[in-house]
């Protein structure tokens, strides 16, 4: 066997902007508990140490979600996150929320950062043109490592049209092969990883479609892959989200081939000492909101949290305080991943705006029955069709005032049995007075007399604590498997 090499691989995704020690959920003993983890200046201390463990055979991948996600991030349109990012040493990233900017700013963005955006699959509308580089190849000490990514595919499908403006975003299935052929023939790598954000299932897929991958980094879906899946030759891996976790995967090469691999999911535990020179940084850019987002405002008797995937309590919480604001008989809102555990005790208005950063206006809408149960068989079928690539990210649509029968297992259009508002049927010809946030929420295709309130969903919320004290936010059985 010749040319024997080794390659240290470090993965964050979906890190969501989360400068500090926040609470993470984990499921032991079959139940849930909680406990501080994460932050950058603890990930900054893991890297480092990693780097000394291979020296000059350690590239560390980023599958996006990065630049998005909290308060101080979406306030500066990423821009407080450019330092911290520039100096963790990242080799190269993917993306997706990271376009809630707006195409132009996030180029902006992109400009200031001292490693590459990747995406092989991000065109201009007009000229056709590649808006990222599809791929960069890194000489590790001798060993070539081909890098490409894949940006969401979603972005232009179910985002607000200012994401993507001027954009079209592809699979990339087409796109890979002849990526692939022009590492191996013109680069002459010895390596090739795949950094996506297209998701768990319509990676496993991709990859299974694609040959010449030899490690995938998976993003999207916040799964925490305790070992490496193989999909026929290739590794496939993903490393939980809200930097609560780093993936590291140390590598065997031979003749362009891994011959044995190591993995590990590493918690990112609130007992690693911090890096200093990365402490620094995060308290310079959080600086001017630390007054504004540790103010108090509330207490939960419920732990909020947003991993369950038919409602949630977070969710649930966000849509009672929209009833109460809107005085709307239902409430709607995305079944978004991202959002921090919070532990009964405490809320601050940090946290308000963890469960949602970009603080949309209350929407309120009539919709018929017939409307509402169109626009839930929809999420129904992008949350679990059969085929992964028509798969659109996020859980079930979070939904309160309503009981939801269901088979998953259904095909589209045929999986919700029954639903109930209150104890009566949903009326297909009715029309119900419905509040949401975000297009997301409610798209504008469905319903009509459309509407944006004065009140903000963080300031609903706020006030929905003032006279509910403490606030109980439990499941409801909103949707019911049968």
């Amino acid at each position: 066997m010749k040319n024997k090499s080794s390659l240290t691989v470090i993965q964050m995704n979906d890190s969501h902007a989360y400068f500090n020690l926040h609470q993470e959920m984990f499921l032991e003993s079959n139940k849930a508990v909680y406990r501080e983890v994460g932050g950058y200046a603890r990930i900054a201390t893991l890297v480092q140490e990693i780097r000394e463990s291979n020296r000059e055979r350690v590239l560390f991948c980023d599958n996006g979600d990065t630049l998005n996600g909290t308060y101080p991030a979406f306030t500066t349109n990423g821009a407080a996150m450019i330092p911290i990012v520039n100096a963790l040493g990242i080799d190269a990233m993917s993306s997706h929320w990271e376009f809630a900017y707006g195409p132009s700013l996030f180029e902006k963005r992109v400009a200031e950062l001292n490693f590459p955006v990747l995406a092989i699959n991000i065109f201009d509308k007009n000229t056709n043109a590649l808006i990222f580089p599809p791929y960069i190849v890194k000489d590790m000490d001798g060993l070539k490592v081909g890098l490409i990514g894949i940006a969401s595919n979603i972005i232009d499908e179910t985002m607000p049209p200012s994401f993507s403006e001027g954009l079209r975003f592809t699979l990339g299935r087409e796109e890979l092969p002849p990526v692939i052929e022009k590492l191996k023939k013109t680069e002459k790598v010895d390596l090739i990883i795949l950094i996506s954000h297209l998701g768990f299932p319509q990676d496993m897929k991709l990859i299974s479609e694609v040959q010449g991958i030899d490690l995938c980094l998976s993003g999207h879906t916040h799964n925490r892959t305790a070992e490496p899946v193989m999909q026929g030759q290739t590794l496939v891996m993903q490393s939980g989200c809200h930097g609560s976790f780093l993936g590291r995967i140390d590598l065997e090469v031979a003749d362009g081939k891994i011959t044995n691999y190591e993995h590990q999911l590493i918690e990112v535990e609130a007992n690693i000492i911090p890096d200093p020179f990365m402490s620094h940084i995060i308290e310079r850019e959080l600086a001017p909101y630390k007054e504004k987002l540790s103010e108090i405002v509330g207490e939960t008797a419920t732990a909020l949290n947003r991993y369950t995937m038919l409602e949630s309590t977070m969710d649930n919480f966000l849509l009672q305080s929209i009833i109460e604001a809107s005085g709307a008989e239902l409430a709607f809102s995305n079944g978004w991943r991202y959002g921090g555990p919070v532990i009964p005790g405490a809320i601050t208005v940090n946290d308000l705006y963890n469960i949602i950063p970009m603080n949309p206006p209350i929407g309120t809408v009539k919709l018929t029955g017939d409307e509402i149960l169109l626009m839930l068989e929809e999420n129904l079928e992008r949350t679990f069709a059969a085929d992964p690539y028509e798969q659109m990210g996020g859980y079930i649509k979070r939904g309160l005032g309503l009981t939801v029968y269901l088979k998953v297992e259904n095909p589209s259009g045929q999986r919700i049995q029954q639903v109930f508002v209150g104890d009566e049927p949903l009326a297909p010809t009715r029309i119900y007075q419905v509040a949401f946030v975000t297009e997301q929420g409610v798209s504008k295709k469905y319903g009509h007399q459309r509407s944006a309130l004065e009140i903000h969903a963080v300031q609903a919320m706020q006030t929905y604590l003032e006279k509910h004290k403490p606030m109980f936010s439990e499941l409801r059985g909103t949707y019911i498997l049968v």
